[in-house]
């Protein structure tokens, strides 16, 4: 049974990163929403940026930039019907992985969870698939496992014919906590509603007013696979 997004979000300080993806409740649009949140200064010091038809983190403040390795990367990129969503570097292993044939899973398969001992931050990634009026989605988690960085526990989740006004979140940990717990079960089921502004505004104003960095929201048309994009930043 759906829950709404809102009070799973409400309910967590700190998700970490999210990826949410689902049919809208009129069945359509796709919708995609990301987000990233921080605890450090080194994490919160980001904004996204446009780049060609997908983002980027970037430094707000370049001066302040300490370690880029694990924040500054695309969270989206485009390859022809596809839309690419990750918290990570990976979404350029899926981009090159994809665009030389291999599937979504085959593509992620070089890649395992972080290398922030000792939280080893899954890596979570996402792909839509928008074609001749049809569509579906599929997401992967990639995480130690309970902590053991001697082994990647790989899962990939794929929704065909998606039903209108669900979605599935993911989410880098369960909670807050030292070291931070990694995300657990299936992505949630949640509801998607046919307003992307309203849904973008529910969202951002329903992370962690500590924690939020920035979100990342789309809409694509499925019967013609125009876009409609949103993007959100605290720091201005």
């Amino acid at each position: 049974m759906s829950k709404i997004l809102k009070e799973k979000l409400e309910n967590n300080a700190y998700p970490g990163r999210g990826i949410v993806l689902g049919k809208s409740a009129d069945g359509k649009k796709i919708a995609i929403a990301y987000f990233i949140m921080g605890r450090s200064s080194n994490s919160r010091n980001r904004v996204f940026v446009t780049e060609g038809e997908g983002i980027r983190t970037r430094a707000f403040d370049e001066s302040k930039l300490e370690d880029p390795s694990l924040i500054i990367y695309a969270p989206v990129r485009v390859l022809g019907d596809l839309t690419i969503v990750t918290n990570g570097d990976q979404t350029d292993t899926i981009y090159d992985g994809m665009k030389a044939g291999k599937t979504f899973e085959e593509s992620l398969r070089c890649r395992e969870f972080e290398p922030d001992a000792p939280n080893y931050t899954p890596r979570i990634s996402g792909v839509v698939n928008v074609k001749d009026g049809k569509a579906d989605y599929a997401l992967s988690i990639l995480k130690s496992n309970n902590g053991d960085p001697d082994q990647c526990l790989r899962f990939t989740y794929a929704y065909e014919n998606p039903k209108a006004g669900e979605g599935h979140f993911i989410h880098t940990y369960m909670q807050d906590g030292n070291p931070l717990p990694s995300f657990e079960g299936e992505p949630e089921i949640v509801d998607i509603p046919d307003d992307m502004d309203a849904f973008a505004d529910t969202v951002w104003n329903a992370l962690n007013p500590d924690n939020k960095v920035s979100l990342f929201i789309r809409y694509i048309n499925i019967a013609d696979g125009k876009a409609q994009t949103r993007i959100y930043n605290r720091n201005k």
